[in-house]
């Protein structure tokens, strides 16, 4: 095509004359007017008519023409259009290549689409399927139990409602039988007013410690409006504070624990003057946190009470509980002190080792104050103590005070002497007050036992339970249901008579925190 054009146009410029395409003989006129001869025009035979023969005639040559310029156009010509057709090549193939792709892709469609039919038939065969064996399995439960789904479902309602019917009516009846008791308590406050007194400086060392307050306006900060202070901090420390007309504050508890932490905590919050929940809250967890400090503190003065020195700091601290921990009403750090003193008396009159004798008497009511493990007190003090690589001999002591095994030396006969004589004087232990302290911890112990309960913290005996729980694992109808499982647990598993009210506390606490880091120049007054 394009040589074809070529040929063309090269055909157009190169005749030097024109030419008269006509059969006669014509006369042709120059410039000066003058005559010329004809050009004469030869035509061959008629097989060879299409070819055109130029007689040129005796003129004077024309002027040359310039090919160069002609050339370029000609050339420049030739390549845009050699452009153009390599560019509709390119739009061609392009145009094929997507309609190519598209009839793959509508290819696939058509294919998946036939597949998620067959996928969907498969599905709804296998749906009737299970339909048809549940409907199976439902007909066979019921041939086998006698009972159609609605009775079923009424067999259960009406258990259900029989037995909460029944524990209704018995918390009822026990109602009844407090209010009846009550009489009964009028009178025999007066036979116990005399002997009050003495039971009052018996629970003050045991589960009550008092702090005076010096002025009116710090028990009214202390209570906060409403109440909210004594109860956020009654919350955090699991005691009870009891206030009366004059400026003492009394703080009940079985746990010693608890009272010590929640005594140095109020002492703190009056010091410090500003009393309210979220300071409560604070304080508390700070004092928990220093718990360690007070045991060691403790620890090293038992120690300096007795003459033991170059203990280990946790050894120490161990020891240092013997403070917040009582067998049968008696004090355990003032036990193991007396037994000591009684125990390396002897040793120093019958020539014995004094100081396995004074290391065996304090360390041989070790194992009480571990809490974290199961095991008797003598198998978890002599583990601990061979945690720390106390000697053989004393650990003989203190695994021999009790006579479970033989005694293999003189020491361990003068400890076990020094432990009978300071637990077995008169009024050193009352089992009455151990029996409380296991009641009130088996209380808190099942009610810990559900899931998502944080804290536990019984009252008045154990006549009252709180319980606080996580707001994100138990919601508000949740806590409905656990009131009443705990308080049915307790019932199962409490040995021991009267009733037992149960509050489940849930509280959601959300705090955003602010730092300024950018300052707004226009907030800021320029002088």
């Amino acid at each position: 095509m394009l040589d074809f054009f070529l040929t063309k146009v090269k055909g157009l410029f190169s005749t030097p004359t024109d030419v008269s395409r006509t059969s006669k003989k014509e006369k042709k006129v120059t410039k000066n007017n003058k005559t010329e001869e004809p050009v004469s025009l030869i035509v061959d035979s008629p097989e060879e008519k299409n070819r055109v023969v130029f007689s040129p005639t005796k003129t004077s040559s024309p002027a040359p023409v310039d090919t160069s310029k002609i050339d370029a156009q000609i050339e420049a010509a030739l390549q845009n259009a050699k452009k153009i057709e390599a560019d509709t090549k390119a739009k061609e193939a392009e145009v094929f290549r997507r309609l190519s792709s598209l009839d793959e892709k509508e290819r696939y469609l058509i294919q998946k689409e036939k597949s998620i039919d067959q996928q969907t038939l498969d599905l709804k065969k296998k749906l009737e399927s299970v339909d048809d064996l549940y409907r199976k399995q439902l007909d066979k439960l019921e041939a086998i139990s006698g009972l159609d789904i609605e009775k079923a479902k009424n067999l259960v309602i009406s258990s259900t409602e029989k037995k909460m019917s029944n524990w209704i009516a018995k918390k009822i009846e026990e109602a009844k039988d407090n209010i009846r008791q009550k009489e009964e308590e009028i009178t025999k406050e007066i036979i116990v007013d005399n002997i009050r007194h003495g039971l009052t400086d018996y629970v003050a060392e045991y589960t009550v410690s008092t702090i005076s307050l010096p002025d009116e306006t710090v028990k009214g900060k202390i209570i906060g409006r409403e109440g909210r202070n004594i109860r956020a901090f009654e919350k955090a420390t699991g005691v009870e504070l009891e206030l009366d007309e004059t400026n003492d504050i009394r703080i009940s508890s079985f746990d010693s624990t608890r009272r010590e932490i929640a005594r140095i905590s109020l002492e703190k919050l009056v010091k410090d003057g500003r009393i309210q929940p979220l300071k409560i809250e604070q304080i508390v967890a700070q004092t928990k946190t220093e718990i360690d400090k007070i045991l060691i503190s403790e620890g090293k003065r038992i120690c300096q009470e007795v003459g033991a020195f170059n203990l280990p700091i946790d050894l120490i601290k161990e020891i240092g509980k013997y403070k917040y921990r009582f067998s049968y009403g008696q004090n355990l750090a003032k036990h193991t002190i007396e037994a000591t003193k009684i125990a390396t008396g002897i040793a120093y009159e019958l020539k014995a080792d004094v100081n396995t004798v004074r290391l065996g008497a304090l360390l041989h009511d070790i194992g009480k104050v571990v809490a974290d493990q199961e095991g008797t007190h003598i198998d978890l003090g002599v583990d601990l103590l061979r945690k720390f690589k106390i000697p053989e001999k004393i650990i003989n002591c203190v695994a021999e005070h009790h006579e479970e095994k033989e005694f293999s030396s003189v020491e361990s006969v003068i400890v076990y002497i020094g432990d009978a004589a300071s637990g077995a004087r008169p009024g050193a232990r009352y089992e009455v007050h151990e029996e409380y302290l296991k009641r009130m911890k088996n209380i808190e112990e099942v009610a810990k036992g559900f899931p998502g309960v944080l804290s536990v913290a019984a009252y008045q005996a154990g006549r009252e339970v709180v319980v606080i729980v996580e707001p994100s694992a138990v919601s508000d109808s949740e806590s409905e249901v656990l009131s009443y499982n705990i308080a049915e647990k307790l019932e199962e598993e409490a040995k021991w008579a009267g009733q037992i009210k149960v509050t489940v506390i849930r509280e959601l606490r959300v705090s955003s925190v602010i730092t300024g880091n950018k300052i707004n120049k226009n907030a800021v007054k320029e002088d």
